[in-house]
């Protein structure tokens, strides 16, 4: 859609990477480090997907330095400096990371300090492989930056790597891209392009997430669902997140609360209170698109309250500390009496209501 007076400006420019699609895409990996000039890659995963990992690196054969399961939520600090030096002392000259936004954040981190090419095989709908952006996490505090060294080189995206992924997480992970295509509408640099990419990613997620709850090993909605997380992740690594995911940031780092579920539960909040500053959502989820999004969590048993995820009743105060101590790009002015309000709202769990502009 054109919008008259909205589009008659606008800066665009597409990252340098290379995306692979399809079931047993997987089994190209060995051609995309080939064309990269990669030999001896250290294979990255979290110790809950080692069988993954370790199917990846013997399907690698020589060209794998090694299997390195240790990634975890977050990037700790200690955990991206050990594997900075198990990479130096194999001597890879990149990374494989198989997993979702805790692995390709780990490979990240390497990309960082030592500057090696990652290739990313997303197994969740995250969106981190599509984004020059990286996360540490030190002290309870989580610090981000955007480098393009950091961003993969090659994502080889195959729906059938996500068919083992539960379906409570499925729809965590969906939620997680969801919310990149919902900010980057209201994004302060987003452009036609971006947000014909937000439009059909996110309704791509949102029509393939029932499928997957009623039929978890049915690879058209998988697919779909991919489809709609590199979309979205797109979105993510091309514009100005807001207040979303400053909040998010915060209550992760700051509580080391399971990622995915936190943007579950905080979009639908965020949505309603930035609804009557940003017409593109109700265009996209209906008059009330923090309702509608919480509805859906509903629908599919997804969290929707910080308390049942484990974040303290008396953690509102810190978390409205650091929101509000940053400034960020946001569509609607956020004062911290309303930073209270939704952190409160959601770690309640009530369903938002529609708001009107101040």
């Amino acid at each position: 859609m054109w919008d008259e007076g909205v589009w008659d400006e606008f800066v665009h420019q597409s990252p340098p990477m290379r995306v692979v699609f399809g079931a047993g895409s997987a089994a190209r990996l060995g051609e995309e480090l080939d064309r990269l000039g990669l030999s001896r890659v250290l294979v990255l995963c979290t110790p809950g997907q080692e069988a993954l990992g370790r199917k990846v690196a013997d399907g690698l054969g020589p060209r794998a330095a090694g299997l390195h399961p240790h990634a975890r939520m977050h990037v700790p600090v200690e955990v991206a400096a050990r594997a900075r030096e198990v990479a130096a002392e194999l001597g890879a000259d990149g990374c494989v990371a198989a997993g979702g936004g805790s692995t390709i954040g780990l490979g990240k981190a390497i990309a960082l300090q030592h500057g090696l090419p990652v290739v990313a095989l997303p197994t969740t709908y995250a969106g981190s492989e599509m984004t020059p952006i990286w996360g540490l996490t030190e002290d309870g505090r989580k610090r981000t930056g955007r480098d393009p060294a950091v961003l993969p080189r090659s994502v080889v995206y195959d729906p059938e790597l996500t068919l083992g992924l539960p379906v409570p997480l499925s729809v965590t992970s969906g939620f997680n891209a969801v919310a990149h295509a919902v900010e980057g509408l209201y994004a302060p640099d987003t452009s036609p392009i971006l947000s014909l990419m937000a439009r059909e990613g996110a309704q791509a997620l949102l029509d393939a997430l029932p499928g997957i709850a009623a039929d978890p090993t049915g690879l058209p909605a998988r697919t779909r669902a991919l489809y709609g997380a590199w979309l979205c992740g797109a979105v993510l690594g091309a514009t100005t997140m807001s207040l979303h995911h400053k909040l998010c940031h915060v209550l992760g780092g700051t509580f080391d609360l399971p990622h995915a579920e936190v943007h579950t539960v905080v979009l639908p909040h965020v949505a309603a209170f930035n609804a009557p500053a940003a017409p593109a959502l109700t265009a996209l989820l209906g008059l009330e698109p923090g309702g509608a999004l919480w509805d859906l969590a509903a629908t599919l048993d997804a969290p929707r309250s910080l308390a049942a995820l484990g974040m303290p009743a008396d953690g509102v105060a810190e978390v409205v500390r650091q929101a509000a101590a940053a400034p960020y790009a946001n569509p609607r002015p956020v004062t911290e009496a309303d930073l209270t309000r939704i952190v409160e709202a959601a770690h309640r769990g009530t369903r938002p209501e529609p708001e009107r502009a101040k």
